[in-house]
């Protein structure tokens, strides 16, 4: 992982700055001793001892996504989702270069095309990818091993100081919205994606899927209200054509892989026709952070 996102985090037991590992090092330890190990695939666990009440991802299902997402289904997402990250980064100082927070990495699929569009537009850009599934960080360590990939539950204090931020991705995942505020420096912001109505819509009931909620966007807007205003919206949405393998690995990949039974969800998708033409629908939300006197948490 870089310096520029190991400056960015603090110990989770005393909040103190680590610091800065040597290239061999396989540890992150900070200036009061706290010791995290690096796992051998390039991430590191910093719930150590703390644990969390969530379900992580299984195996299963972090490899049904990294199948779905690598064969490009999602690709048009991920490009707009780059291009409106990479768009709202306010001009940088000189000497100080951009770090985002991928706040529920996963495999690094989308935070993978950002670096990628980064690149393209010699943009320096650092970042952190934070979620609580070690099956799922293996692979977003291999997808951006200069990455500070971290297991940490986002309902709790994020381990990454104050300000350091210029914005927080947050693709399918929880939203904190205090601790997004704590983190992002004067006029950041965080750009979540969210399922938009009649996303998967044509498989949904054949798989076992939960539906999309319809009030989602309100109910988003409302969270993060105490600190962030809106920006703006984008709507994304195409047609795909889905192998019943396909179908299957897309329901086994979001949180109702969590319940749903392999073997009887193989028997639903065998009754489907060979390909299925699918609705893919997001949301990609921008809101700005607020001047620090104009937060008011509910």
């Amino acid at each position: 992982m870089d310096s520029a996102a190991v400056a960015a985090l603090i110990c989770p037991v005393c909040a103190d700055e680590f610091v800065q590992p040597a290239p061999e090092g396989t540890a992150l330890v900070c200036a009061a001793g706290h010791s995290f190990d690096r796992a051998r695939q390039g991430y590191v666990n910093l719930l150590s001892g703390s644990g969390t009440h969530f379900l992580p991802d299984t195996a299963d299902m972090v490899a049904a996504r990294d199948a779905f997402l690598g064969a490009g289904h999602y690709d048009v997402l991920a490009a707009e989702l780059a291009q409106t990250v990479l768009d709202g980064l306010a001009p940088e100082p000189a000497g100080r270069e951009p770090l985002v927070v991928d706040a529920g990495t996963g495999t690094g699929h989308y935070l993978h095309g950002l670096h990628r569009a980064a690149a393209e537009r010699a943009i320096p850009l650092h970042s952190v990818g934070l979620d609580i599934s070690k099956f799922a960080l293996r692979r977003a360590a291999r997808a951006n091993p200069g990455t500070a990939n971290l297991v940490w539950d986002l309902w709790k204090p994020l381990p990454l100081a104050a300000g350091c931020a210029d914005a927080v991705v947050v693709v399918f995942a929880p939203r904190n919205a205090a601790e997004f505020a704590r983190v992002l420096r004067p006029g950041g912001r965080v750009v979540v994606v969210t399922p938009a109505p009649g996303h998967l819509a044509e498989i949904a009931a054949a798989t076992g899927m939960l539906g999309v909620q319809p009030d989602k966007e309100e109910a988003l807007t409302a969270a993060l209200s105490g600190w962030f205003a809106p920006e703006g919206t984008r709507t994304v949405g195409y047609t795909l054509g889905l192998a019943r393998a396909e179908v299957a690995a897309v329901a086994l990949m979001g949180p109702a892989g969590h319940h749903l039974d392999a073997a009887e969800l193989q028997a639903r998708v065998a009754g489907l026709p060979e390909t299925s033409n699918v609705t893919a629908a997001f949301r990609i939300s921008e809101f700005r952070l607020l001047p620090r006197q104009e937060w008011a948490p509910a």
